[in-house]
């Protein structure tokens, strides 16, 4: 009997030591797909802003849901179970924010088939002009690039490959107690480069900041 105790002990102690390396491969095991192969590596989406902007003070509730696995990782204000909050039209958000912030880990499902590569000392222009052409506006811009450009500069060249609402959607759902009459969703993936490449400039589909409306961007880093 305690032969056998001592055979089996050390392949006890690394069956345990083990287990939190396994369950580490994925977002969540429980909502892999292995049919997709999405669970094979995770990524974050960095900064998220939701900027939300009601017909008249209005108290909402946010829920946000990971179909393929994953979670959020940091709030402002502190989502736990999901954000309820009152807005004005002008988006100020419980009389403190200007909108709700995140970041979450899930799937790795990005395109990376279309965008734009653009020079480092350009990027200030390119995001202040691609972000107005999708749609944001004001604070929303300067927002984003007073935060992004000053932490591109690793490299001359980035690769920019913008997410829309259907691909993030798949992964990241957003769903409101009220459903907005418009919803924008823009991530850009983006990836160092030493040298300017060619690669094919996607469709700019032109959103309507009409009614109760709410805009999104974030980014992911490869």
């Amino acid at each position: 009997m305690k032969t056998l105790k001592s055979i089996l002990l050390p392949f006890a102690v690394i069956l345990l030591f083990s287990l939190p390396v396994i369950m580490l491969q994925s977002c969540d095991p429980n909502d892999c797909d292995e049919e997709e192969d999405i669970c094979d590596s995770c990524s974050i989406v960095y900064k998220p802003n939701v900027y939300i902007y009601p017909e008249q003070e209005t108290f909402l509730s946010l829920q946000l849901g990971f179909p393929k696995g994953g979670g959020v990782i940091a709030s402002i204000p502190e989502y736990g179970n999901g954000w309820s909050v009152t807005v004005t039209p002008n988006g100020k958000i419980d009389g403190t924010y200007d909108y709700l912030f995140y970041e979450s880990e899930q799937p790795d499902v990005w395109q990376t088939k279309k965008g734009w590569c653009v020079k480092q000392d350009s990027l200030s222009t390119f995001f202040t002009q691609n972000l107005r052409e999708y749609g944001f506006k004001g604070r929303e811009i300067n927002d984003f690039t007073e935060y992004w450009v000053p932490r591109l500069q690793q490299t001359d060249y980035y690769i920019l490959y913008p997410q829309t609402y259907e691909t993030i959607n798949s992964v990241i759902e957003l769903t409101f107690s009220e459903t907005p009459d418009n919803l924008l969703r823009l991530f850009y993936v983006v990836q160092e480069s030493n040298k300017n490449i060619s690669i094919d400039a996607p469709a700019i589909s032109a959103f309507n900041r009409q009614g109760y409306f709410v805009t999104e961007w974030g980014v992911v880093l490869k």
